[in-house]
């Protein structure tokens, strides 16, 4: 193929046909572009609102507090534990037996009283009416015995009379005597014999009902240790075929932190001292607490003293075995070498403040949108850090990600403390 025809054959690809140009300029052909703008420009805008929803920033919000309200209190120590529970028990049965039913599941919440599990109790039932039996005899013997008594001392009193006329020999009146005095002491032996038969009915019972496993007190059920068909004893026998507990329940209202301090600076710690606990699983969540006693014994291997910290108010996510960390504070003043707040100082959460284009900024909530708002950082007191730049009650995000940006839409989270 020579050059001219390759050349050739190139210009009748590029010709437009005359008949395929007039069908798409004529109106009959441009019906579909006319529909095809305006479902094009919905389709766009559609698609903005939903990228718009989808890309708002899940962040976390606190609230700006006046230096006046929280310059006070300084974090002077800070010490690492974990939450516990002041009322907790392993429950189990008092004696040993074959469960029968189990009537609780982990999570739930139980009464002082209730009824958590039963064992088998046919042996005890059978002991219990055994010991009712012999009740029932020991008392049936005893009206025998009374009813003898009252005869013989009916014939005595007859025997006296008669013996002043002679009527009945000195020998006669000493056996009706005699008969009176041992059938009283027998009434009286059988008294004693139907009190212990009483007795065994009431240690019956007693057996009875400890095959009832009621809860010591009221709180949550945190551990099922054994299910229905198992063999529970209160004494460990070292086997692999008896249980030695059914449940554990913690008293959810007993939530302490034990915490072990250093002890070399156990003496910046005082009973009823200010504190401020931080949950591992809500690092954003200052918790307010106090100190309610300082264990006074030392852990040798570990140069600690156990000091136990109390929250001012429980909260549901507050579980045991968190861990927790407690900065202990101490009221600063101008004698301990406390600083004066300029005026417009704030504080804010230390993660609020961010460096973006070289300055330190932090991000206001307005509504579904955070703003970008330049601010003077000033001294961090433990979780805090002073600020001016911002007014007091301002909201702003807490620990805000690296694609934040100004004006950003955001969805704070309802989880904060």
């Amino acid at each position: 193929m020579t050059p001219e025809s390759d050349k050739t054959q190139l210009l009748h690809q590029l010709r437009i046909d005359r008949a395929e140009r007039e069908e798409v300029t004529s109106p009959r052909g441009k019906w579909w572009l006319a529909g095809a703008i305006p479902l094009a420009a919905v389709a766009a805008a559609v698609g903005l609102l939903l990228f718009a929803r989808q890309s708002a920033v899940e962040v976390s919000a606190a609230t700006a507090v006046a230096a006046s309200a929280a310059s006070g209190p300084a974090a002077i120590l800070q010490a690492t534990g974990y939450v516990t529970a002041e009322r907790e028990a392993t429950v189990s049965a008092q004696i040993q037996g074959e469960l029968s039913q189990v009537y609780v599941q982990e999570g739930e919440h139980v009464h002082r009283g209730q009824v958590l599990a039963r064992l088998d109790d046919s042996t005890q039932r059978a002991v219990l009416e055994q010991a009712g039996a012999q009740l029932a005899a020991a008392r049936a013997q005893l009206r025998q015995y009374q009813v003898q008594l009252a005869q013989a001392r009916r014939d005595l009193a007859r025997d006296a009379a008669l013996i002043g006329q002679h009527l009945v020999s000195e020998q006669a009146l000493e056996t009706a005597q005699t008969q009176v005095a041992a059938l009283a002491a027998q009434v009286l032996t059988q008294r004693r014999a139907v009190a212990v038969a009483s007795a065994g009915v009431q240690a019956a019972r007693v057996q009875e009902d400890y095959t009832v496993v009621r809860a010591p007190f009221s709180g949550v059920v945190i551990d099922k240790a054994a299910q229905m068909g198992e063999t529970i004893s209160p004494f460990f026998g070292g086997g692999g075929f008896t249980q030695t507990g059914i449940a554990t329940i913690v008293d959810m209202s007993s939530l302490e932190v034990d915490v072990d301090v250093n002890e070399a600076y156990i003496h910046r710690v005082q009973p009823g001292q200010q504190a401020v606990a931080v949950l591992d699983a809500y690092p954003d969540w200052r918790i307010a607490a106090h100190v309610i006693a300082i264990v006074p014994t030392a852990d040798k291997s570990k140069a600690t003293v156990k000091v136990r910290v109390a929250f001012q108010k429980l909260d549901p996510r507050i579980l045991p075995d968190m861990g927790v960390r407690v900065s202990f504070l101490k009221e600063r003043s101008a004698a301990a070498g406390g600083e004066a707040m300029p005026a417009g100082t704030v504080w804010v959460p230390a993660s609020a403040v961010v460096q973006r284009a070289g300055r330190a900024v932090v991000f206001v909530v307005e509504g579904d949108r955070a703003h970008e708002r330049p601010i003077t950082p000033g001294t961090v007191q433990g979780d805090l850090r002073a600020v001016q730049g911002i007014a007091t009650g301002t909201a702003v995000v807490q620990s805000p990600p690296e694609r934040l940006r100004d004006g950003a839409r955001i969805a704070v989270r309802s989880d904060q403390g």
